[in-house]
């Protein structure tokens, strides 16, 4: 049985809805970001980085939305989540997948997170203010050149579409108006309708 750690309003909400796709088995803990709980000793014995995705499994505990993904993928191929066939259609969507987790990702923890890069609050202030126009570059990019329409990689749903709901979901906490991205806006209507999504989401709302 696998068992994924996540927390309400976090990336995990991605690898919650692949492994709602993928029809593997599979049990919930939620933790209270509030609370502290990532940052417990009982929780930092299963993933010391104190963060969100932690996926256990038999073979040990993983980490990280782009490897939890994969794994979910490769694990469950039936599910054709990931073109596990096609090396380079596999690598276009770690590129995606990869983008998101090193850039965006990153781009939208400076407005809540700024404290991880400074100490000095006026360059906490600074990092929060950049967030809109960076987080707007980033769906530019992703609008323009990566997003092959309907869903990320084309005609075929795969692991990048939970991992970009995700994101498009942040945009209107990090000042950006996802009206701007028609392709992402639609998209995240249509994941919205998937009733593995709406699984997800009652998990992550519960």
């Amino acid at each position: 049985m696998l068992t994924l750690y996540y927390a309400s309003g976090t990336c995990a909400l991605a690898s919650l809805i692949a492994l709602e796709e993928s029809g593997l088995a599979f049990e919930t803990k939620k933790l209270s970001f509030a609370n502290g709980e990532q940052r417990s000793p009982d929780y930092l014995k299963i993933n010391p980085k104190g963060r969100v995705p932690a996926l256990v499994t038999e073979r040990g505990v993983l980490t990280e939305t782009p490897a939890i993904l994969g794994f979910i993928a490769e694990s469950a191929p039936a599910a054709k989540l990931a073109p596990l066939g096609d090396v380079f259609e596999m690598a276009r969507l770690q590129s995606f997948n990869s983008y998101l987790c090193s850039t965006v990702h990153v781009n939208h923890a400076h407005r809540p997170r700024g404290s991880r890069w400074s100490d000095d609050p006026a360059a906490i202030e600074a990092m929060k203010a950049k967030v809109p126009q960076n987080m707007a570059d980033c769906f530019t990019l992703i609008e323009e050149t990566m997003f092959k329409s309907p869903w990320v990689m084309g005609e075929t749903y795969s692991l990048a579409d939970p991992y970009l709901f995700v994101m498009t979901d942040w945009l209107p906490a990090d000042g950006v108006d996802p009206a701007r991205f028609e392709k992402a806006s639609d998209h995240h209507a249509r994941m919205l309708q998937r009733p593995a999504v709406q699984r997800a989401l009652a998990y992550d709302q519960a």
